[in-house]
């Protein structure tokens, strides 16, 4: 569980979207992508997830260059190994990628997501 400091920070989070997480947020919001819920900058312990489907248990990271940097490359590597131990898979994508390949990144999304919902109820 998160605390309130976390709670805040994503909230102040949502109001500053990059613009590749702005163009996966119109597409991922209100059930449009194969009927599943994702939350936007929702909070999980101490981290907060760029996206996160709960029925999945699955979190969408958007990476920008910053994330090439050997120290946030250390970070992520932390942060992803304890959601693992929560039980949340971390897909990782390149901002670029959102920007110029959405539709192979909706497909990835879909098949992650679906490999992990209950019985594979996810229409890929």
């Amino acid at each position: 569980m998160a605390d309130s400091q976390s709670y805040e920070r994503a909230r102040r989070m949502r109001r500053s979207l990059t613009p590749p997480e702005a163009q996966l947020w119109a597409i991922l919001k209100g059930r449009k992508l194969a009927g599943l819920k994702f939350r936007r900058q929702h909070p999980i312990g101490p981290y907060i997830l760029d996206f996160y489907c709960a029925e999945a248990k699955l979190a969408v990271e958007v990476d920008g260059s910053l994330h090439w940097n050997p120290d946030q490359m250390s970070h992520d590597r932390r942060r992803t190994a304890w959601l693992k131990t929560q039980g949340v898979e971390v897909l990782r994508l390149a901002s670029i990628d959102v920007g110029k390949e959405m539709e192979g990144v909706l497909g990835l999304i879909r098949l992650k997501a679906g490999d992990r919902v209950r019985g594979g109820t996810v229409d890929v």
